[in-house]
């Protein structure tokens, strides 16, 4: 959904968006029912919670010895294990669709070093080329996706405003 903007191989050398400290645990992504059965027939070992009425998140028992959490679904030689299918968090990561005072935004991980060397500029004109009413739209249908407002997560656009 991005290899406009980040090609294939830059996020493949990453991965940083499948790794999760305690302090971003909460940025593991939402999985809708069809991709936690997916992932079950991937992993039948994995443990899921539910999130909200028709979402799911991984079970998070322990952190590695590097006190982080791995996607289960992330292989160390092929990425992920879902291909194009992937949860439709890691399809707009490092995009983010967060909640300010009742407000909804599309905001930006700051570590995704790649998207952070773009323009301003180029960021948003990609949003509003259609993605940003993507994100909105899917968020309005699965709201469990929406995530509160992390200040750490500059604000690109506001829903309801004009582009």
């Amino acid at each position: 959904m991005l290899t406009k903007l980040l090609s294939r191989e830059t996020c493949a050398k990453c991965r940083l968006c499948c790794i999760f400290d305690h302090y971003d645990v909460w940025e593991t992504p939402v999985l809708s029912q069809n991709i936690k059965e997916t992932a079950e027939k991937i992993l039948p070992d994995a443990e899921f919670i539910s999130k909200g009425t028709r979402s799911y998140l991984f079970r998070i028992r322990e952190f590695d010895e590097d006190d982080l959490f791995r996607c289960p679904l992330l292989d160390p030689q092929k990425g992920c294990m879902l291909g194009t299918e992937k949860p439709f968090d890691c399809q707009i990561w490092p995009f983010r669709i967060m909640e300010l005072d009742g407000r909804q935004a599309i905001t930006i991980a700051p570590i995704c070093d790649a998207m952070m060397a773009q323009p301003i500029g180029t960021l948003l004109s990609f949003l509003k080329e259609g993605l940003a009413d993507t994100i909105f739209d899917y968020a309005a249908e699965n709201p469990d996706v929406v995530k509160p407002y992390d200040s750490m997560y500059p604000v690109l656009l506001w829903k309801d405003k004009n582009f």
